[in-house]
């Protein structure tokens, strides 16, 4: 075999993708003598590892060639060449090219393999430098290349070399079509060079080229985009004509795709109106905005489009009556719209009507999708509607369409959350009993309202069914638990549970140890809380405020306040800022170890962060104070609960213990004068607390105070007619042994008629 024929028969095995067979045969036949290769069959080799990327295969044979005194020409070099530019090797690449050029070998094709594989890379500036010197070089590009290249640039986002390469094609005299203008003009409206695309159509028109309906359709999407609709539409009406009816009409869509995307709600309906034939007034404004006087006949996609841009605009009733004319003028309407009128009126209830226009679907020979299905089934959900939602069940499955989880779970937290875990409950043994799954989310909503119920042993028994079932509970689930057993003191349970969690691989997070915590404090166990507090920490996860605030509250519930404040100290140096919640925790919780005077420093530091106290702190002080003997403190928190505006009403539970509060601070000789003087100046509430409280005398006497012999009214703005009055309606109460009430009129008469009343008694 001569070493012409053998490099023939490698090239032919390399056309027919057989590159390893022919390197085999390559070498085969030296090794058994039949040849000896010579330049040519190694150049042959060459090529066709270089165009399978067998870059290194090509080194070695070339480092082989070269052993053997081979020399390397032009068309050694060039494939090695190739096979760099494919293995994005520019370096090497460069350095082969630099050789060619130093021998005079490089031509049109070697220049064309560089400049195409650097535009591949990206390097588009590198690749336009190369074109220029081809053109020193007088070497030209023959127009595939070009056209390769055009198409490289704009797929590189360089519209603008795209647009100098072009350029340099029609001066050149190249051959310019529809795909070449299509790419650039497609570029330059992404670009938003909305002119310059433009005038390329134009110019593209001027050269007798006909225009595909794509360009114009991107161009009007383009100026559709930009808000430009005048130009949109007279684009429409000039390029309509030129296309059969079917693409006409994407002209169209595109214009009325535009104005739905930009809002233009009327403005579509109008376009759509015109395009019907319909006589409404919106085919005279579609006329004045655009100046459209050509019709095409609207497609399925028209009516999607426009019903779509009025549902998603809440004009439901507009795109009802659209849809409407559409049956009426002979229109079929399509999945798509069926299924966007169908979601909207489920998502604003208006369910019978969804139900209605899903039984014309199927009239119309419309097989619903699980999204149609879908959409009714999660307003059954919404609605609560049990039995529905899982009779629609049965008819999904029929069609062999999955329930949307969310939907299903969203139903079980809301039953579960009015109070219906039963119910929910049925409801997920009725999805099993159907052949659907519910997850775990569903589950543990159901558990977490059993628990909500005082259904502790129903809760547990779920928990059991579906661990058994093979469902794999996760932290949320375990955390649930975890939470109820603990809020029915059944810790000792919860933490088996824990246990049992971790065994699973299940790493227990901040809520799970935050809620072990609170169980082990409302027993009593804060040992064991403590000893929680550790493993966390120990677990490398942060305590939160929660932690702190919870184990404050059950240090001073024991009595250890000391332990709480260390704590609380601990937790500030850590960075754990403590909020509204944890200060109130900690003031109530000193003031029952009795220590209110630690306790009202929190306060204060509390006020200073304009941190606003509830109700229970003040009484918490109050019950504090007064139980040391403390009045003159006892009187100051009650003044401040007066200046912040935060006294209880009649039916607070805490009302009773200031009733109590300021009967002790009346009795009490260095408060008595006090609060007698703030009834004096007018306190409505302190008047009413104290009458609550007081005998007749003393009441008797207050009023003498209140009321001086020369005046005849309470002044208004000391609020003394409003004791007065008080005085008046309750006056019943104070006498002993009568039930006879005294009808004053203190704003029109004589307030002596209330004194008058009382010493009459």
């Amino acid at each position: 075999m001569s070493p012409g024929a053998l490099g023939f028969l490698i090239r032919c095995l390399g056309n027919q993708g057989l590159v390893d067979e022919a390197l085999y045969i390559f070498d085969e036949a030296q090794k058994v003598g039949l040849t000896v290769g010579n330049s040519y069959s190694y150049n042959c080799l060459l090529e066709v590892l270089a165009k399978s990327n067998k870059v290194e295969l090509v080194e070695m044979k070339l480092e082989e060639m070269r052993n053997l005194g081979l020399g390397s020409d032009k068309f050694t070099l060039t494939p090695v060449l190739l096979a760099y530019c494919n293995s994005r090797r520019f370096e090497e690449a460069l350095s082969v090219f630099n050789q060619m050029r130093d021998n005079g070998w490089v031509d049109e094709h070697v220049l064309t393999i560089l400049v195409v594989s650097v535009s591949k890379w990206g390097e588009i500036d590198k690749a336009f430098e190369l074109i220029e010197k081809m053109e020193m070089l007088n070497i030209r590009l023959n127009e595939k290349t070009v056209c390769l290249l055009v198409h490289g640039f704009v797929k590189q986002s360089r519209i603008d070399k795209a647009v100098q390469l072009f350029d340099k094609m029609r001066k050149s005299g190249c051959i310019l079509d529809l795909k070449l203008y299509s790419v650039l003009i497609d570029g330059l409206c992404k670009k938003k060079e909305l002119n310059k695309a433009l005038d390329l159509y134009v110019e593209m028109k001027s050269t007798g080229i006909l225009a595909d309906v794509v360009i114009v359709k991107n161009l009007i999407s383009a100026y559709c985009v930009e808000g430009d609709f005048v130009t949109s539409a007279k684009l429409v009406e000039e390029s309509v004509q030129e296309f059969e009816l079917d693409a006409g009409v994407l002209l169209f869509n595109a214009l009325l795709e535009g104005l739905a995307n930009r809002g233009m709600v009327n403005k579509a309906y109008s376009l759509i109106q015109f395009m019907m034939g319909v006589e409404c007034e919106g085919e005279a404004d579609a006329d004045s905005m655009f100046k459209i006087t050509k019709k095409v006949v609207p497609s399925a996609d028209s009516f999607r489009i426009v019903i779509d841009c009025l549902c998603r605009n809440q004009k439901l009733d507009l795109a009802l009556r659209l849809f409407a004319d559409m049956g009426h003028l002979g229109y079929q309407g399509n999945l798509l719209i069926y299924n966007n009128l169908i979601s909207e009126l489920c998502n604003l209830d208006r369910l019978e009507e969804g139900i209605d226009l899903l039984k014309k679907m199927k009239e119309s020979g419309l097989k619903p999708t699980h999204f149609t299905h879908n959409c009714i089934f999660g307003c059954l959900c919404r609605r609560e509607d049990v039995s529905a939602a899982l009779v629609l069940v049965r008819e999904m499955r029929a069609f062999s369409h999955q329930p949307w989880i969310k939907h299903s779970s969203m139903l079980v937290k809301k039953l579960c959350k009015n109070g219906k875990s039963v119910e929910a409950c049925n409801f997920l043994n009725g999805m099993v009993q159907e052949g659907f799954l519910p997850d775990i989310v569903a589950y543990s909503a159901a558990i977490d309202g059993l628990f909500k119920l005082r259904e502790v042993d129903k809760a547990m028994e779920l928990f059991q069914d579906i661990s058994s079932r093979g469902y794999q509970p996760d932290l949320v689930a375990y955390n649930i638990i975890l939470s109820g057993l603990c809020k029915f003191g059944k810790v000792l349970e919860a933490e088996e549970f824990l246990n049992n969690m971790l065994m699973k691989g299940l790493l227990p997070s901040v809520v799970t140890y935050n809620i072990m915590i609170d169980g082990f404090c409302k027993i009593n166990e804060i040992g064991q809380a403590l000893i929680f507090l550790k493993r966390m920490i120990d677990g490398t996860i942060e305590p939160t405020i929660v932690t702190y605030t919870t184990l404050i509250d059950g240090l001073c519930s024991t009595g250890k306040h000391d332990e709480a404040l260390v704590l609380w100290e601990e937790m500030e140096k850590k960075g754990c800022i403590p909020n509204r919640i944890a200060y109130m925790a900690l003031i109530s919780g000193l003031c029952k170890c009795n220590k209110a005077d630690i306790g009202l420093d929190y306060f204060h530091e509390m006020e200073e962060k304009e941190m606003k106290p509830d109700v229970f702190v003040y009484v918490s002080l109050i019950n504090g104070f007064a139980s040391n003997g403390e009045f003159l403190s006892v009187f100051e928190i009650l003044k401040e609960m007066l200046q912040k505006e935060t006294f209880p009403g009649k039916s607070d539970k805490y009302y009773p213990i200031l009733i109590e509060a300021v009967q002790k601070l009346s009795e009490d000789a260095s408060t008595s004068s006090e609060i007698k003087n703030l009834i004096i100046k007018g306190c409505f509430q302190i008047s009413i607390l104290f009458l609550e409280v007081t005998y007749l005398g003393s009441v008797m006497a207050l009023v003498k105070e209140m009321v001086h012999p020369k005046d005849q009214v309470p002044q208004k703005k000391h609020h003394k007619y409003h004791v007065i009055d008080v005085v008046n309606k309750r006056c019943w109460r104070l006498r002993e042994g009568t039930t006879r009430t005294y009808n004053v009129d203190c704003g029109s008469g004589n307030s002596h008629r209330v004194l008058q009343s009382l010493q009459r008694q």
